[in-house]
């Protein structure tokens, strides 16, 4: 980084955080989708393959779990191990985030599944703030075969693991492919990535794409 800090906007206020906010179905309701910075848009989320076939060659899940609200998520990898939030949809029927001065916090979509749920999980945070790196500062350098370990409210947890990790540019940005039904338990946990610029905001996001591998 250069010797002066530039301040960086924070995420409720750019380009990232509206495509966080924009609505799209996931499995019978609400999905989300992720942008940074630009303005142009996601594909109609209607339009977005959610009844896809599953993914080949990863072999069979465990029993998926029943719902309950998730309490913390670590990456033992990143050296995370952050508490959750509930995030659901305001008034113009877009996806909250983390309150901006929680930086540490993760968001999890609970119009969506809980940890170990059937469907395809969203959890969001903040790549940084204003006041420096935020909860998935690193998230970008997590590697397949990682584990991501989702607890849950009711003493149990839901094991992950990494599939792949993609940084997509803001243009094209693929909402099929992240969000589509996959026929069991994924994670999909997002945040900006890419360059970024005071006029636009980051230029892409970082997407980790994961499977449900245990539970315990």
């Amino acid at each position: 980084m250069a010797p002066r800090r530039r301040r960086r906007r924070p995420w409720h206020r750019t380009r990232a955080y509206r495509l966080v906010r924009s609505a799209l179905l996931i499995t019978v309701l609400v999905t989300v989708g992720v942008r940074c910075g630009g303005d142009d848009g996601p594909a109609d989320p209607a339009r977005a393959g959610l009844q896809g076939p599953g993914r080949a060659g990863q072999g069979p899940p465990p029993r998926p779990l029943p719902r309950s609200r998730p309490t913390s998520l670590r990456i033992p990898s990143l050296g995370v191990d952050a508490p959750v939030t509930g995030v659901g949809l305001d008034r113009d029927r877009q996806l909250e985030t983390p309150p901006i001065d929680r930086a540490k916090l993760v968001g999890w979509y609970r119009g969506g599944p809980t940890p170990g749920e059937s469907g395809t999980a969203v959890a969001v945070g903040h790549r940084d703030t204003s006041t420096g790196p935020a909860v998935f500062a690193a998230l970008a350098q997590v590697k397949p075969g990682k584990l991501i370990e989702a607890r849950r409210a009711d003493g149990r947890s839901a094991v992950y693991t990494v599939d792949r990790v993609k940084v997509y540019d803001k243009v094209g940005f693929p909402d099929e492919e992240v969000y589509g039904a996959t026929g069991r338990p994924e994670l999909r946990v997002l945040t900006c990535g890419g360059l970024f610029s005071r006029r636009t905001g980051y230029t892409s996001n970082v997407v980790v794409f994961a499977h449900l591998t245990a539970t315990k």
